[in-house]
């Protein structure tokens, strides 16, 4: 954990040569539409930034568990608070709850190789029929990037029934078109964890890695000293692996590929996660 702590604060002070957007302002200047995914749980003292593609489903059964786990599906869920939604319930006192908060409270968050991460975004959002995002994603990449400028199935079911679907390619395409965030920022489930927790800002008691989820998991429940309560199941694996990188960006050019890169080397720097030689060499 010191080494994981360590290198967030040495990429955050400037002392690793990546720069990304937000890196030296304070956490009074994030904007409040920036902390949807600081979520805080007040019965157990804990701000924990959730992380699409990165699950804590995995952490058993018993209450509290049931709560972390639930603390994932905060979208679906009214059970917790938002730093986002601060200021509607608090109004002026709202940065200064966080504040105190912040400081007082046990904040977490796990992560996971950036690019497996997109992988699986991809395989989960794209490779199966979901309505919701081939009408606000897949259509929209289908049309600008897959030269389907009209005749386009209205539903997610009828384009897969006749063979027709984004390309991780064209996926890609869209993430490095700067046009893309013009109007609206990158979706959650794509978007770079240094924009969605900003570690800069927070400093975090625990960083987790799904990649050692298991081991992770039981330091955590420490931590919170919840462990003599909790079973945490063994076998917990990562289903998408860094071992598929070379498969999935095998067709895509070699340029394309290190703009990606780029686009996500803060997470790989902030997180300590080894450059991918194998995909950008």
């Amino acid at each position: 954990q010191e080494a994981r702590k360590k290198r967030i604060a040495d990429v955050c002070s400037g002392n690793v040569n990546v720069e990304f957007p937000g890196r030296t302002r304070t956490f009074e200047q994030i904007p409040n539409r920036e902390l949807d995914h600081l979520i805080v749980d007040d019965t157990h003292h804990i701000i924990y930034c959730y992380v699409p593609k990165v699950t804590l489903s995995r952490l058993g059964n018993p209450t509290l568990t049931q709560r972390l786990s639930l603390l994932t599906c905060v979208h679906n869920s009214s059970l917790y608070l938002t730093f986002a939604k601060f200021w509607r319930r608090y109004g002026s006192l709202s940065r200064h709850l966080m504040a105190v908060k912040l400081q007082q409270y046990t904040k977490f968050l796990f992560v996971r190789d950036p690019f497996v991460r997109l992988i699986s975004a991809f395989r989960n959002k794209f490779e199966r029929p979901n309505e919701d995002f081939y009408r606000l994603f897949g259509s929209e990449i289908l049309r600008q990037y897959g030269n389907a400028s009209s005749g386009l199935p209205e539903t997610a079911a009828e384009a897969f029934a006749a063979g027709i679907k984004p390309t991780f390619q064209q996926f890609i395409t869209y993430l490095l078109d700067p046009e893309t965030e013009r109007e609206k920022i990158f979706n959650e489930h794509w978007r770079q964890v240094y924009r969605l927790c900003h570690p800069c800002q927070v400093k975090y008691d625990f960083i987790g890695r799904l990649e050692t989820l298991e081991t992770d998991a039981k330091h955590l429940l420490k931590l919170l000293e919840v462990d003599h309560l909790v079973h945490f199941p063994s076998g917990a694996r990562n289903r998408t692996t860094t071992s598929w990188e070379r498969d999935w960006f095998a067709q895509i050019p070699l340029t394309m590929r290190r703009e990606l890169y780029r686009l996500y080397e803060p997470d790989f720097e902030l997180f300590g996660y080894p450059k991918p030689d194998n995909v950008i060499n």
